[in-house]
């Protein structure tokens, strides 16, 4: 099941006597109760190998996978067999199992890990235990948990906390820092930012720096800038734009800032099923238009494969502004490496 990410968990200071929000409230106390309950009387399993773990402070789109990717490019660059470890939301399949794109669909092993798959090992399991003991029984040297902040099954020797760095046009990442369901933080704040070893700042292209009101928040822990970058080009001509991720007029806000020529954009909620019926509108939609299709890559991978040449994908990949202090990170959290 899906559902879109509200918009006004970003708005800082404009809701407070919110009916909604004083509503939601006492189910975000039981909410941020039973998360730290659980990580305090967890006894993590040491899988043998180093455990880099990728995760956030809040629901809705930070930049969280295109960072797993990054970093599994980074060790594969120093020679390190590295595999990602997903629980595989959205797929049918338990796990553990390693991901092969030529024989997995979204639907059996969940979007994000299907599109890390296409370049490194990718290893499914709603056990993560089990699914790290698979991955270091076939050879690999290091564990990128994709997501797993609040998820206290291994131990980890690196934690990186992912931060959506875009602040502009009243939005802020943690809204007035209220736990779901009443805003989007897993967890308060600080409970989260005690488990960091540092913080990525993911920004667009567009900004400069991130908001020192916002790193200012992170004490002395490292804080890396990395910015979400177009792989290529957006397609030419009139495009109709659709995206089913954690924040879909982020990517509309790219595509428009990438000189893609948008006639419209259809926002759907984070993982949406991408059914024949949905599509067929998309496209009648489009033609009436005179425009193509165009998507993110996630949601690409979700299509059906007679869909996959009508719809253009558009990848974006993170680039860190100091890939030094990244190895560093890589090399003093994972030792072993």
């Amino acid at each position: 099941m899906s559902w879109p990410t509200p918009r006004w968990w970003y708005e800082r200071g404009r809701r407070r006597a919110s009916p909604t929000r004083l509503l939601l409230l006492p189910v975000s106390a039981v909410w941020a109760s039973v998360t730290a309950n659980r990580i305090a009387r967890a006894r993590p399993f040491d899988p043998g190998v180093p455990v880099i773990c990728v995760g956030g402070l809040t629901l809705g789109g930070t930049g969280k996978t295109p960072v797993v990717r990054e970093v599994l490019n980074r060790l594969a660059a120093r020679g390190v067999a590295a595999h990602a470890l997903s629980r595989g939301y959205g797929g049918r399949l338990k796990g553990p199992i390693r991901v092969d794109p030529l024989l997995h669909t979204a639907r059996d092993v969940g979007d994000e890990p299907l599109m890390l798959a296409r370049d490194h090992p990718v290893w499914v399991s709603a056990d993560r235990v089990a699914g790290a003991k698979a991955a270091v029984g076939v050879g690999a040297q290091a564990l990128v948990m994709d997501d797993g902040h609040q998820n206290p099954s291994l131990t980890k020797t690196l934690s990186l906390v992912v931060i959506d760095g875009e602040t502009r046009d009243g939005e802020w990442p943690f809204g007035d820092g209220d736990v779901f369901p009443a805003g989007p933080m897993r967890e308060p704040l600080a409970a989260g930012l005690a488990r960091a070893d540092a913080v990525v700042v993911v920004l667009p292209s567009d900004l400069a720096a991130p908001d020192p009101a916002l790193t200012a928040l992170f004490g002395r822990r490292p804080v890396l800038a990395a910015r979400l970058e177009p792989a290529g080009a957006p397609p030419a001509g009139r495009q109709l734009g659709f995206a089913g991720v954690g924040k879909p007029w982020k990517v509309e806000r790219a595509l428009t800032a990438a000189g893609c020529d948008l006639v419209d954009f259809i926002p759907m909620p984070d993982h949406a099923e991408l059914s024949e019926a949905r599509l067929q509108a998309l496209a009648a939609r489009a033609a009436k238009a005179g425009a193509g299709l165009v998507t993110t890559e996630k949601d690409w991978v979700r299509l059906p494969s007679a869909w996959r040449d009508r719809v253009a994908a558009w990848p974006v990949r993170v680039r860190f502004e100091g890939e030094p202090a990244l190895d560093g990170l890589l090399a003093a959290g994972a030792n072993a490496i």
